[in-house]
């Protein structure tokens, strides 16, 4: 089972994609995926009411309406910097001995086929495919790693989309400038249950123009999903509906190998039985 939101942006209706392909609504059990809806046990009772035949089919015209994100706007998107090895070798770094933690504005996020727009002058714009960490239910001081994914609703594709020059160059110490430009975090297709899916062995995949860029795997993390969240949650409370994303593999321009995004450059990423997004980059 799949979450999604299908609608023009600001108006998008909550939808549950089953098994078998088939597309319902759930605007009678909520009126959108966000953090009251995971914090009341909402996947869990979607899927029951799936299974008792409770939800109405969506129309041909709900079917065929723009994919947005698949969680309205969280209250924070907590990113981890450098959490594959062979990424922070490209980017001229030692492993981090403990998570390197930033911060996107959450207007970041739009709909996995959305436009981004280069920033004017922009000139060092790239690509980062990531697994997106959705939180289902209030999570402060865990005890332990093992209570960590008790905590987690689902997982998204997301596109930590970065300016190097912005983030690097200019940043004065922090990477913040270079995180939140207009359009930056395209999220989904979809929001998948934390039950159907192994976060520890998930395939990563991107793509510029066709052509290959990042091919890994998540088992190549330096710091698991369980273990980021309960890192986090020592030095912060994350809220039912905030995302972490959790740091992108080997493969990006800042590495010198690829040029970087320029106007009509179309990015595509995904992760492994969560879905395939789509991006066209313009001036």
């Amino acid at each position: 089972m799949q979450l999604q939101r299908l609608g023009t942006p600001g108006h998008e209706i909550p939808v549950a994609k089953g098994d078998d392909g088939a597309i319902y609504r759930l605007d009678s059990m909520t009126s959108d995926i966000d953090g009251a809806f995971l914090a009341e046990n909402g996947i869990v009772r979607v899927r029951e009411a799936l299974e008792a035949g409770h939800l109405v089919p969506a129309s041909e015209e709900l079917r065929s309406a723009r994919i947005g994100a698949p969680i309205a706007r969280p209250g924070a998107i907590v990113c981890v910097g450098q959490n594959y090895a062979a990424h922070a070798a490209e980017s001229g770094d030692n492993p981090p001995e403990t998570p390197i933690i930033f911060f996107k504005h959450p207007n970041t996020i739009v709909g996995p086929y959305d436009p981004v727009p280069l920033p004017p002058g922009s000139e060092k714009t790239d690509w980062e495919v990531e697994l997106g960490v959705v939180i289902g239910k209030r999570t402060s001081y865990l005890r332990s790693i093992d209570e960590a994914m008790a905590h987690i609703a689902g997982y998204v594709v997301s596109n930590d989309v970065s300016e190097r020059a912005f983030q690097l160059e200019q940043s004065g110490g922090q990477w913040s400038k270079g995180k939140n430009c207009a359009n930056f975090n395209p999220l989904g297709p979809a929001l998948v249950s934390a039950s159907e899916v192994d976060s520890s062995c998930l395939g990563l995949r991107s793509w510029v123009n066709g052509e290959p860029r990042q091919d890994s795997n998540t088992k190549d993390m330096i710091f698991s999903v369980p273990y980021l969240i309960w890192h986090l949650s020592q030095y912060m409370v994350l809220e039912p509906g905030d995302l972490v994303n959790t740091g992108t593999p080997e493969g990006v321009a800042l590495s010198g190998r690829f040029p970087y995004l320029r106007a009509g450059d179309v990015v595509e990423i995904e992760i492994d039985t969560m879905g395939r997004q789509r991006t066209q980059f313009e001036g």
